[in-house]
């Protein structure tokens, strides 16, 4: 096995980690003074917040995935230059403006991280989850990949090389997830519909409809 990172990880001095706390300290204390006036229910928003975290925010990355799939221009395009080609779609903005996509093979399994704090590809990808934001993510991540794979339940053969990606203020990283067999007569928007999140960041494989128990 190998495992390589992206040199030059600086993050730069525009990057928001050194206020990310502070600010998560201020929506808490907001959001617990808002709840015990009644304005919002604590519950309502869990729902909301997740919804954009696993269903809204990585549709966008989904889509670009699939149109990779059924489209080789494209996908061509994507590995090539990734952000105008992420932006043709309609999917740009803050924290996605420089992407790298990175393809994963029977010979290669891409896995990004963010090591110093949570660089995050939010116009593909959402909000990023709490897991990927964690030291125990950040430091294994890099220390022992193929360990934090099968946690999420991904065992690779020893002979696929194991690729950590280190995100940066300057780079964000969309992991190109390998097609499933038996898809090939799913619509690009089936398709879209088998990719998650995790398979985008690199902790999950994309399934087959019957291998997830669909039809």
């Amino acid at each position: 096995m190998k495992t390589a990172m992206t040199d030059n990880h600086d993050h730069g001095p525009d990057h928001e980690h050194s206020e990310l706390g502070e600010m998560e300290l201020r929506v808490r204390a907001l959001q617990s003074v808002l709840t015990q006036k009644g304005y919002i229910d604590p519950a309502a928003l869990d729902v909301l917040i997740d919804t954009y975290q696993t269903q809204v925010g990585p549709r966008n990355g989904a889509r670009v995935v699939a149109r990779s799939w059924v489209d080789p221009q494209f996908r061509d395009w994507l590995l090539r230059d990734a952000t105008p080609a992420i932006a043709s779609l309609g999917y740009s903005g803050r924290q996605g403006e420089h992407m790298v996509a990175v393809e994963n093979s029977a010979e290669r399994h891409n896995l990004v991280v963010c090591t110093l704090c949570s660089c995050y590809p939010w116009p593909v990808l959402g909000l990023p989850p709490v897991w990927y934001k964690s030291a125990p993510y950040r430091s294994r991540a890099v220390k022992d990949p193929r360990g934090v794979l099968a946690d999420f339940g991904v065992h690779l053969p020893e002979s696929t090389e194991i690729r950590v990606w280190d995100s940066t203020a300057e780079v964000r990283y969309l992991v190109i997830p390998q097609r499933p067999a038996g898809t090939e007569h799913l619509s690009e928007a089936a398709l879209a519909a088998l990719i998650t999140r995790d398979a985008m960041i690199g902790t999950r494989l994309v399934e087959a409809p019957a291998a997830q128990g669909g039809a």
